[in-house]
């Protein structure tokens, strides 16, 4: 049976129901190997040509990606792909984070110019244009935002009317901050038919009417090719209309729904290659007569890195199991556009949280690898000065993270509504019946049995905390965004703490306890760390929402039901970190 989207927050899911990136099969390892082999010999010497935005070399590098077949992974061979499995593609996107502001010409085309052809154009469409996006010989963009029109992407003030022969839509308007602008072929590209249809269109780069504004000066991604996207009366056939009038939105949100996930999958890639630049330099930088990974702060620097890209690695590959189970079976017909658009959205609060997560995981490494390296680390001659740069756009790009945080609040309670998801039981519980057991929430013990009580009170208390706050506010919920995002941060930690710890148990379970000692150690602090967390922001909550001797009795209560007891952190880091230094970068088995 399929798993259902939000269904960590009430389930026990077994470790072997889910996919972890040790699972990874001979062909995905090869693809990976491929991959990695391609970006090391034509993108990583060329960086800085990259980043000084040498004529004509990004599109050198996309076309040879093309080429190569990556910029197919997710096209059926009908069309001229590879139609690899989610997972697969999620680790050719990962592996393209070596080739810099590369893998965002890579991310801008493959899933925001190319997938929302392949799942929302019509046959006619998907024969004239995704085969030449398969191969690189057309490029392909996303054009959403405008000036006036970010994160709000349905108050697009660009218009589209019939021509009077009524063989061409006439676009005006402005497009923002537009990847791959420079030199796409094809845009995809949004406006409101008669100021009210939120409507997408294919626009072709040759279209009359268009015109581009200058580069963008950014602060990283400097390679990637930023520009704006003038529309004035430009003609566009009414047959590169895209799904139906007024279903823009539809294309649109779900396009970014994958794109989000895909882009965790790069700050996944983009955290080990600062991790691995920080190992390095942390053993050969020698201080006070010997090296300053031998020092116990740089030690528990090393050991929380690690920790983060464990923890945003089994999410973002568990996320990708899910969506190959959705996606399985939805061929390449009209028809298949409203499954694909249901089956995305099944899963779109994880889509949301993966990426949350991951981009603020990549921001904490990689401003840990700054600090590492000192007064390297500030100098363009190391990598770690592009990476801290580069990743600063990863909690903007497809959407902010602040509205993300409330789109995973929206999305579950949206399936809520409609019956597809029961966040009953501990939800409908008076909150004396749910801390009416005082034990604590970590035992003693060596296995892994000692985390479950832990995990399953993170889970009440998330359904708790949702509840206290409808409670409170049953029709105006949204005026509370602060509380909403407490609730989803829970909600992430929740998600967070099963996927680490599952995967900690499936490598124990199938390749035996030594090999499973690190990522149990991970467990092991991540998981009270986290509790901590979701012990905190409930306590948040409690007190935005009363004061007083009630605020009192519920303190009171929450303090008793989530008492655990701490593990050896420190320890654990030296352990965890001790033994990245010794790989020489990030490993796990």
């Amino acid at each position: 049976m399929m798993s259902q989207g939000g269904c960590f927050l009430t389930g026990t899911n077994p470790p072997g129901d889910i996919f972890i990136p040790e699972d990874m099969d001979v062909n995905q390892k090869l693809i990976a190997k491929l991959v990695e082999e391609f970006l090391r010999g034509e993108a990583e010497p060329r960086m800085k040509e990259l980043e000084a935005k040498t004529a004509g070399l990004m599109v050198e590098l996309l076309k040879k990606s093309g080429t190569m077949g990556w910029l197919g992974i997710d096209i059926p061979k009908e069309f001229g792909g590879m139609r690899l499995d989610s997972t697969s593609s999620l680790i050719v996107t990962e592996k393209f984070s070596i080739g810099g502001s590369l893998a965002i010409g890579f991310l801008a085309h493959t899933a925001f110019g190319t997938l929302p052809i392949l799942y929302f154009g019509t046959n006619e469409q998907r024969k004239r244009y995704v085969p030449d996006l398969a191969k690189g010989k057309k490029i392909g963009a996303f054009a959403l935002t405008e000036p006036d029109a970010g994160t709000d992407a349905l108050s697009a003030k660009s218009t589209a009317s019939l021509s009077g022969d009524g063989k061409f839509y006439i676009l005006n308007g402005t497009k923002q901050f537009i990847s791959n602008t420079g030199f796409a072929d094809v845009f995809i590209t949004f406006a409101k038919i008669d100021r009210e249809k939120f409507t997408a269109f294919i626009v072709d780069r040759d279209s009359k009417g268009l015109s581009f504004g200058e580069e963008e000066d950014k602060m990283g991604i400097r390679g990637a090719t930023t520009r704006s996207l003038t529309l004035d009366n430009a003609k566009v056939p009414v047959e590169n209309l895209l799904l139906q009038p007024g279903k823009g939105h539809v294309v649109a949100f779900h396009t970014l729904n994958i794109g989000r996930y895909k882009l965790a999958g790069l700050c996944i890639g983009v955290s080990k290659l600062a991790f691995d630049d920080s190992l390095r330099y942390a053993k050969s930088r020698v201080q006070f007569g010997k090296p300053i990974s031998s020092f116990g702060l740089i030690k528990e620097k090393i050991g929380e890195m690690a920790i983060r890209i464990f923890l945003s690695e089994s999410m973002v590959y568990r996320t990708s199991r899910l969506i190959e189970e959705r996606l399985k079976g939805i061929t390449g017909t009209n028809e298949a556009s409203a499954d694909w658009a249901n089956e995305i959205e099944e899963l779109a609060a994880e889509c949301s949280l993966n990426k949350v997560y991951a981009s603020e995981m990549l921001g904490y490494v990689v401003d840990e690898a700054v600090q590492i390296h000192g007064g390297y680390g500030y100098i363009k001659d190391y990598s770690v000065e592009r990476y801290y740069r580069d990743s600063r756009l990863t909690r903007i790009f497809g959407g902010t993270n602040e509205i993300n945080r409330l789109l995973i609040l929206r999305m579950l309670l949206r399936r809520v509504t409609r019956g597809q998801l029961s966040l009953a039981t501990a939800a409908e519980k008076p909150i004396s019946e749910v801390f009416k057991t005082a034990s604590e929430a970590r035992t003693e013990g060596e296995g892994f049995d000692e985390f479950a009580p832990l995990l399953e009170k993170a889970k009440k208390l998330a359904l708790l905390s949702l509840r206290t706050v409808l409670q409170a506010y049953p029709n105006d919920l949204e005026d509370h965004q602060e509380l909403m995002g407490m609730i989803s941060n829970i909600f992430m930690e929740v998600f967070a703490m099963e996927s680490g710890l599952l995967r900690s148990q499936k490598i124990s379970q199938k390749w035996g306890e030594e090999k499973g000692e690190i990522p149990k150690a991970i467990s092991q602090v991540y998981m009270v760390d986290a509790f901590m967390r979701v012990e905190r922001w409930v306590k948040l909550i409690f007190a935005a929402l009363a004061d007083g001797e009630r605020l009192r009795k519920q303190l009171l209560e929450l303090g008793e039901w989530t008492r655990y007891t701490p593990v050896n952190a420190v320890a654990f880091r030296r352990k965890i970190a001790d033994f990245m230094l010794t790989a020489g970068r990030y490993f796990i088995l």
